[in-house]
């Protein structure tokens, strides 16, 4: 019988309608019977029903007034999961789809991610339903300040630090840490993503997507594979996308599709990341003036679509549940070997029961995609020594951390009877540390 169905019932029952926050809590569940059964000391003390129970959940409202006068209204979150091994960390994503329940599904998943890292940094979440789309400088200004006036009494250098998501980049972190300052009166590390001028780190913009590329390598070498002279796919054009892409380059492979919400572009020649960077980071335009540039390319509409190219490599780098178990079965069909996740649970469960199934390499989210924490971890540790490492000294550690994430989550697989399961592997490896701790500190 399975230990661990009433802390499940449970989590529905309390949080209803919150489905994303369902299937990240099922996903670790269901990897930890074999580990409530182990350590019936930790089921005594409830450990599996607190951990599933964030810390604290912080909602509240941010006004501002755009450039026409308006008074405009959004919600602001943050929700503060686990401590046991550090202060909260995670980012803030600014997007119209946000809710409580994506963000708890978003800090449950850091708590794991944050531990495998194997540095001390504990997990949380948090953002608005504000979009930043078609924003001024001056309207975006005016809500990022509005919601760090708020956001400010709940976090800090020692107790919670936030970083950029999706909507949030360095702009944003710019408005929301001057804003900290100006209200606290003082200079720490609180957030990270900051600007090289004033406290941030060098490899902290290409550190999401190399480091998927850096666990997937390592994963692949187990096997006997590399991405040198393989063709991947590589969902989304956003910053994870975009170093993801480059890392693959840099590894040898070739990169032929990228997408946005709209759609996706595939050029068999291979994609020109210069070209791509160009219209998503200087003049924000669509991914389908991509083919304006380059003959040889086509754009088709519909972004879930970009997985009938044919590949060896994908990399989901878009959003949640952006492939599903159709999807798999597709880039399954036409040999693609090897998944990792650049974005969070990109995969739905249907598209992750097809790929453990068929034996491909898959390198789940909350591994495969945690160089960005961990490098917004180690930009916390030069802010606490005021110093600044060289790029390919945070580069290396990236790399190091990447690599050691796939070692933990490879033998805590094969500890626990499913050996190259890396999915079950990072959820034990992630929880075990968390775990620990907790047990440790006693029950609060």
């Amino acid at each position: 019988m399975k230990v661990l169905t009433d802390v499940m019932e449970q989590v529905i029952k309390r949080n209803p309608n919150e489905t994303e926050f369902h299937q990240a809590v099922s996903e670790v569940l269901e990897s930890l019977e074999p580990v409530a059964e182990k350590h019936p000391e930790w089921l005594k003390a409830g450990l599996f029903s607190r951990i599933v129970e964030p810390e604290r959940q912080v909602c509240f409202r941010v006004t501002w007034v755009d450039d026409n006068g308006n008074v405009q209204v959004n919600r602001g979150f943050r929700v503060q999961f686990n401590s046991a091994i550090g202060p909260y960390k995670g980012g803030l994503r600014f997007h119209p789809s946000v809710n409580i329940g994506i963000i708890k599904f978003l800090g449950f998943e850091q708590i794991f991610k944050n531990s495998l890292t194997g540095l001390p940094i504990g997990g949380g979440k948090g953002g608005s339903d504000f979009d930043p789309k078609g924003k001024s400088d001056g309207e975006i200004m005016r809500f990022c300040q509005n919601f760090m006036f708020e956001l400010a009494k709940h976090i800090g250098a020692d107790t919670d630090v936030p970083a950029g998501d999706i909507g949030v980049g360095g702009r944003e972190i710019g408005y929301l840490f001057g804003m900290y300052k100006k209200l606290r009166n003082e200079f720490t590390g609180v957030l990270t993503g900051k600007g090289l001028e004033w406290g941030g780190s060098l490899a902290r913009t290409e550190a999401t997507g190399y480091g998927v590329c850096y666990f997937m390598e390592e994963a692949l070498n187990a096997k006997g594979k590399s991405f040198k002279g393989a063709t991947v796919s590589v969902s989304g054009s956003g910053n994870v996308a975009i170093y993801a892409t480059q890392k693959v380059h840099q590894l040898g492979g070739k990169v032929v599709a990228m997408s946005d919400s709209n759609g996706y572009i595939y050029d068999p020649e291979g994609i020109k990341l210069d070209t791509i960077k160009r219209l998503k980071e200087v003049e924000r335009q669509r991914i389908s003036k991509y083919v304006e540039s380059h003959p040889s390319a086509t754009y088709t509409e519909g972004c879930s679509n970009i997985w009938n190219v044919k590949c060896d490599i994908a990399l989901p780098c878009a959003t949640q549940n952006e492939l599903d178990g159709e999807a798999a079965k597709t880039l399954i069909a036409n040999g693609c070997y090897a998944v990792g996740e650049g974005a969070n649970m990109p995969s739905t469960p249907d598209a992750v029961e097809q790929f453990i199934k068929n034996k491909v390499v898959f390198g789940p989210a909350k591994a495969a995609n945690a160089g960005g924490v961990a490098t917004s971890a180690l930009e916390m540790s030069q802010n606490s020594m005021r110093y600044s490492w060289s790029f390919e000294e945070v580069d290396a550690k990236l790399k190091n951390i990447m690599v050691n994430i796939y070692k933990g989550a490879s033998e805590a697989a094969k500890e626990y009877g499913q050996e190259d399961n890396l999915v079950v592997g990072a959820n034990i490896a992630g929880f075990l540390k968390v775990a620990s701790a907790m047990y440790a500190q006693g029950i609060l």
